[in-house]
Parts: structure tokens; C-alpha cells; sequence
């Protein structure tokens, strides 16, 4: 465990540089899991459109970063409603 990084709901193994990235025959793809309800998976394959894994891994943080981007926004925007309740 002391090799995992938490950032909001997405583990990161620091040794590993290309977690999260799949090679399918030779193009790179972004894996992930989400939890819609605390019942359900799904898992999330999505091409990032090169065969250069440096390009890979920065589509890669391009996309997580967007993603804590807007879970913060929505965090922020519930932290709005309850307070104005």
C-alpha cells in the first residue's frame, strides 16, 4: 500500500509510470474503473490516438487532472446548495 498514491477515487501505483494505460496492438488505451453505485462497475477503455507511449502517459494526466478538475466543481457546487439550504 505505501506504493499507492490516492488522488480523488483514483489509485495510482507511483512505480509504475504507464498505470492506467493498455498497448492494444500497438496503440495506446486510458483503463479505468468507476463505481456508478456502490453495487455496480464499469470498466472504461478509451483509445488515446497515438503509439507513443510519452504521448500516452501525458493524454493520460491530461484526463485525470480534468477529471479532479470537475469533481471539485461539483464538490464545490453541493458545498453551495447545502450552505444557501
Amino acid at each position: 500500500m505505501s506504493n499507492l498514491t490516492k488522488l480523488p477515487g483514483i489509485r495510482v501505483d507511483a512505480e509504475n509510470p504507464n498505470h492506467h494505460l493498455w498497448d492494444n496492438h500497438g496503440t495506446w488505451f486510458l483503463h479505468y474503473t468507476v463505481h456508478p453505485t456502490p453495487f455496480t462497475k464499469e470498466r472504461i477503455r478509451r483509445s488515446l490516438g497515438t503509439k507513443d507511449v510519452k504521448v500516452a502517459r501525458e493524454r493520460r494526466d491530461t484526463f485525470f487532472a480534468h477529471l479532479a478538475s470537475e469533481a471539485a466543481k461539483s464538490a464545490a457546487a453541493v458545498r453551495s446548495k447545502e450552505a444557501a439550504a
